[in-house]
């Protein structure tokens, strides 16, 4: 496998990261776009905080190394215990959502 090295630059405010407890993921035949949102308990809105646009491939991508990732993470850290609904908010998954490009 070929690996290239990409010099990646992360500024002082994009390391600082925003919080999100619920992602809403839909796509239309060209793009994926994940919403990440922070709901407030006893608030009627829940805020949208970052909008990520990929393209289909480089959104399998992402789900293979998430993967990847979350076994590296259990094989030293233990199974990662998904709670109730109620309890905390899961990711949630729309498709066909009428975006055109």
């Amino acid at each position: 496998m070929n690996t290239t090295e990409i010099d990646v630059e992360l500024n002082s405010e994009v390391a600082e990261g925003v919080y999100s407890n619920l992602a809403i993921i839909s796509h239309s035949t060209s793009e994926f776009v994940l919403d990440f949102v922070r709901m407030m308990p006893g608030m009627p809105k829940a805020q949208v905080k970052s909008r990520i646009i990929l393209t289909p491939e480089h959104a399998k991508r992402l789900s293979l190394s998430l993967q990847e990732n979350i076994a590296r993470y259990e094989a030293i850290l233990g199974k990662i215990e998904i709670r109730t609904p109620d309890a905390a908010p899961l990711i949630k998954g729309f498709g066909g959502s009428g975006m055109e490009s």
